[in-house]
């Protein structure tokens, strides 16, 4: 048996379902999309069995790109969550057949409590699409499924009108970068957005050495400190930066003296922030592209304020 021919018909399936509804979906979802917009409450999504388990990611999404929405069991609603919908909410109603028991009983309730009711069925002849103001149709010519009764073309094309309806809210509302990562403060876009070098940057024990220390005070000073470098300053004012680079080069010199100043071998400009609310990701960045490891973070006068090392930003998931 050849799974991959199987694997690949299966995709085509589902593929082709998404094309034909792609093709034939009308200008009642213009409706759909500005009653979703204009309502002042939230996205009921309600489901049972697969659809409930598409109902839940499709108010998830909603819910991360600016629609206000969560979802709600059929059952549960009938014992109590009801009371968690009121006159200012829309409800998506889901169920390919149309003619689930626990979701058809629900309908009068949810007619009685809610603002509107878009239904999401195979036929808007179904019981439950005829009790509901907009229809989306979730119909298939066949599922994937061999014995054609698991749902699996029914249910991609559901996820999929789902998202179409979160991307046109998205496109409706002008959703920026910054508005999702607002949703998404712990990932990878919120922490490129929102976090900056003084929630990471080490402020404490820096190794700080005076201009008039030898150098091998500084190397001493340097393996203490465990940043691979030290910063040299006088009443606290950045004046320059021995880092191991700067001693591996050092030695190569001719005049090389462990004897000398530190400040002898030194960069005396190195490469700073005075900013220490300029966001984490720019740092990395401003680190990448000037080939260091170390950033030392002042205010406007050159007074260090605290050092970040490239490490610590990839281990914060900076990237």
């Amino acid at each position: 048996m050849d799974f991959k021919e199987i694997a690949k018909e299966v995709l085509n399936n589902e593929a082709n379902e998404l094309i034909k509804t792609s093709k034939n979906i009308d200008s009642s979802i213009n409706e759909i999309i500005n009653e979703i917009y204009n309502i002042k409450g939230k996205v009921i999504v309600t489901g049972v069995g697969k659809s409930g388990l598409i109902g839940q990611k499709i108010a998830a999404t909603l819910a991360s790109t600016g629609t206000p929405s969560f979802f709600i069991h059929p059952t549960e609603a009938m014992h109590g969550d009801l009371g968690m919908i009121s006159k200012d909410d829309i409800v998506l109603a889901i169920s390919h057949s149309g003619e689930s028991d626990e979701l058809s009983s629900l309908m009068p309730h949810l007619r009685r409590l809610s603002y509107k009711i878009i239904t999401m069925t195979k036929s808007i002849n179904s019981s439950i699409s005829k009790q509901g103001d907009y229809f989306i149709d979730i119909s298939v010519s066949k599922e994937a499924c061999p014995l054609n009764i698991a749902p699996t073309s029914s249910t991609t094309l559901t996820l999929a009108l789902g998202d179409a309806i979160a991307i046109c809210l998205m496109k409706k509302r002008s959703f920026k970068d910054s508005d999702f990562a607002a949703f998404h403060p712990g990932g990878s876009l919120g922490k490129r957005l929102f976090v900056k070098i003084k929630d990471l940057m080490q402020k404490e024990n820096l190794p700080i050495i005076s201009k008039d220390i030898i150098l091998k005070d500084a190397i001493i000073k340097m393996t203490n400190g465990k940043l691979g470098s030290v910063l040299i300053a006088e009443n606290n004012k950045l004046i320059g930066i021995l880092s191991d680079g700067d001693l591996r080069r050092a030695m190569l010199r001719d005049d090389f003296d462990l004897d000398k100043k530190a400040l002898d071998y030194a960069t005396k400009n190195p490469k700073i922030c005075d900013d220490e609310n300029a966001l984490a990701f720019d740092i990395l960045r401003l680190i990448e592209d000037s080939k260091i490891k170390l950033l030392i973070i002042t205010d406007k006068d050159k007074e260090i304020k605290g050092v970040i090392h490239i490490h610590k930003l990839v281990e914060a998931g900076i990237k």
